[in-house]
């Protein structure tokens, strides 16, 4: 078996549920009243922000649950474990399932501060994007310095709040930042664009890779979800279930990846990376293939690069992340191992917890050694240059 006791893993994909006092402790007092707040109503544990009431989806916090017990409904603190909201319970929570270190993407914000760009009061926004950011970093993450991973989200609404955001957070010790898979959904600039060049040049700069989670630019893959519009404030109900769409995530960012692959932006910024947040593996070989299939024919009369191959740019500036992916890593010499990363997914629906380490051994049986040891740790520490606590 592959995976050795000497072997940490590393998960660049990890969720926590937020403590409403993130925001009420970090907010100035003006803003208290107007800041995110958790009120019980009916019996269900509901976010108030913006004139808006969200609620903490049940399929965000299923650690420990039967998936027969799994479901859309909101649910209560007190329904989650703790790891789900606490550090220091979280932290025993991965000791339990063999994981050393993990990067925790946020709930109520959304996993790319969409939650914050719809919000009317800009104002606000910011100062909750700052205090979610100041949370994460400050708190989560000092409750145990080598084993959470900082991370930050932006202002995206505003590219100079953005700009002045990184540079804060990198400042800080922000290892990478969460970014949305697609701005296009938002009403934002395309990757096309050279909009956000000036966010590309702090992430060269600082060496913060572009952490891209599917479903952050607000995109619900699927003919059927695709389709939905806002009806009264709310996503106008579709027939087909929401299997559709869950199977489908991973392909926010195929389309995300192309659409860099032909950007310009990376060679723009030669050190820019991208890490593919819960979007799988298995389908990059073929992406890559048919990206040079149709560079090598269409490229002569189009104002792409002429001279690298697709798949060039994409064995230097992303990496793969997957949960469970055994046909990714049958075809890992197709992608780059030295480009694979492992994720837990805790405490999300796709997580193995408390069996990760040993499903892992299991996808990873045929793995040699060397290699196990790159997917399942270094190539991590390397991209998010957090190495091995001395």
């Amino acid at each position: 078996m592959p995976l050795q006791e000497h072997h940490q893993i590393v998960s660049v994909d990890d969720h926590l549920v937020e403590h409403p006092r993130v925001w009420q402790d970090r907010v100035p007092a003006k803003y208290r009243d107007q800041a995110p707040l958790i009120k019980e109503i009916d019996g269900k544990h509901l976010w108030h922000y913006d004139g808006k009431v969200f609620p903490t989806i049940g399929l965000n916090a299923v650690a420990g649950k039967d998936p027969r017990e799994w479901g859309l409904d909101p649910v209560r603190y007190e329904d989650m474990i703790p790891g789900c909201y606490d550090p220091a319970a979280r932290v025993k929570d991965m000791d339990l399932d063999g994981v050393q270190a993990a990067l925790c993407f946020p709930s109520f914000p959304g996993f790319g501060g969409s939650t914050f760009f719809r919000a009317k009061d800009k104002d606000l926004a910011y100062l909750c994007v700052q205090a979610w950011n100041d949370f994460y970093i400050d708190e989560w993450c000092a409750t145990a310095p080598d084993r959470f991973i900082p991370m930050a989200i932006l202002p995206t609404w505003d590219i100079g709040l953005t700009v002045k955001e990184a540079e804060r957070v990198a400042a800080k010790g922000a290892r990478t930042i969460s970014f949305p898979d697609s701005p296009v959904p938002l009403g934002l600039p395309s990757f096309h664009s050279d909009h956000w060049d000036p966010l590309w040049q702090v992430c060269s700069d600082t060496g913060m890779p572009v952490s891209l989670h599917f479903g952050s630019g607000s995109f619900m893959p699927g003919f059927s979800f695709a389709a939905m519009k806002p009806v009264a404030g709310e996503m106008a109900p579709v027939d087909a279930p929401f299997v559709v769409p869950t199977v489908l995530f991973s392909s926010n960012l195929m389309w995300s990846t192309v659409d860099l692959l032909f950007s310009g932006a990376l060679q723009r910024f030669p050190n820019l990376q991208f890490s593919l947040a819960e979007g799988g593996i298995g389908w990059i070989p073929y992406i890559l293939e048919r990206s040079d299939f149709v560079w090598d024919r269409h490229r002569w009369y189009q104002p792409i690069d002429r001279d690298t191959r697709p798949s060039d740019l994409f064995r230097e500036h992303f990496w793969g992340c997957f949960i469970d992916d055994e046909h990714g890593v049958a075809n890992r010499y197709a992608i780059g191992v030295d480009r694979l990363t492992i994720e837990i997914d805790y405490p999300h629906s796709d997580s193995n917890w408390p069996n990760s380490r040993k499903r892992a051994a299991e996808v990873l049986a045929d793995v040699p050694d060397d290699e196990t040891e790159m997917i399942v740790e270094t190539n991590a520490r390397r991209m998010l240059n957090f190495p091995r606590a001395s």
